[in-house]
């Protein structure tokens, strides 16, 4: 029975670093493709959960939904809500730098956030969605190793993508936009135009994200898209794994989610009275991890490295 614990554990704590990894590969293309400083991760991320809910779910008089759309359709959708996001904010961003952006981007989350919870017609509000089933529901491969595997098959998909866009031509373009803008513009690229796609489809990966912590939780509440969730743990993952690094990212996720994971078992033990302050420690403890890694591995663990160039069959 122990065994079987620490198994259904793993499953579970692999499957939820599998979420936040898409989510950081697609911070990964904006900020370490391009260095644009996106903090309304939890705005995509909350649209794309939403969407996928509301096109899969069954029929309720509490919010719009009922469609029963497949698990595919339901990603789908949650990647278009999220692009069609993404094009509106990259739009009126595209030309903001570093901490107007960040500004501009955590206030866009913040307006979703709360659209959704008071929209009651639509999401529910703070009463949230629930009985939102697995892919596999209803089969005999339904278990949550079954949905580990679908969550891993995602990230290999997106990494390989994500890798080969930052070996292309272009990706090189978004490398040196990041590197030396006037440069760049003085070359013919259209400085905005790289800079609206890269936004726009790390935007669509992060929605993909939320699609897939959608299936995999079962209920979405407009508390779990908090910025300290939603936005700030994804960053602490991209700067410890590497930024501009995919396999970095990855990583980061792994080691970030382990850690968090990691000390609430520990402030679990603490008694009841000290509970909020044991909350309190954990956002503490990754800030001091992400301390700690900037003072002795700025470049993260693993670094980025020069891509290996593709070359074109004739």
């Amino acid at each position: 029975m122990e065994l079987t614990g620490i198994a259904s554990y793993l499953v579970s704590f692999l499957t939820f670093a599998g979420v936040y990894a898409v989510l950081a590969l697609g911070l990964n293309m904006q900020w370490g493709f391009t260095g644009q400083f996106n903090i309304g991760i939890a705005g995509f991320f909350a649209v794309g959960a939403y969407t996928s809910a509301i096109l899969t779910t069954p029929s309720s008089p509490a919010y719009l939904g009922g469609f029963g759309m497949p698990f595919l359709v339901g990603l789908a959708g949650a990647v278009i809500a999220s692009t069609l996001l993404g094009l509106i904010v990259g739009l009126v961003t595209a030309r903001l730098r570093t901490d107007y952006l960040a500004i501009a981007s955590i206030g866009i989350a913040e307006m979703v956030r709360l659209f959704v919870k008071n929209e009651d017609w639509l999401t529910n509000g703070v009463r949230g969605i629930a009985g939102i089933e697995r892919p596999l529901a209803d089969t005999a491969l339904d278990s949550p190793f079954a949905y580990l595997v679908i969550v891993a098959l995602f990230v290999a998909g997106v990494y390989f993508l994500v890798e080969r866009a930052h070996a292309s031509p272009w990706g090189r373009v978004l490398r040196a936009i990041r590197e030396n803008e006037p440069a760049t513009a003085a070359a013919g690229k259209s400085i905005a135009g790289f800079r609206l796609q890269a936004f726009v489809l790390g935007s669509a990966i992060m929605g993909l994200g939320g699609g897939l912590y959608a299936h995999f939780f079962g209920f979405l509440s407009p508390e779990a898209f908090m910025p300290l969730y939603g936005t700030f743990l994804v960053w602490v993952m991209l700067i410890a794994g590497g930024s501009g690094n995919n396999r970095g990212a990855i990583l980061g996720a792994i080691v970030v989610w382990g850690v968090w994971s990691g000390t609430e078992l520990l402030t679990g033990l603490l008694p009841t009275e000290h509970a909020t302050q044991g909350a309190a420690l954990r956002v503490l403890l990754i800030g001091v991890l992400l301390q700690v890694i900037l003072v002795l591995r700025p470049e993260g663990i693993l670094p980025e490295k020069p891509p290996k160039l593709i070359a074109r069959k004739r």
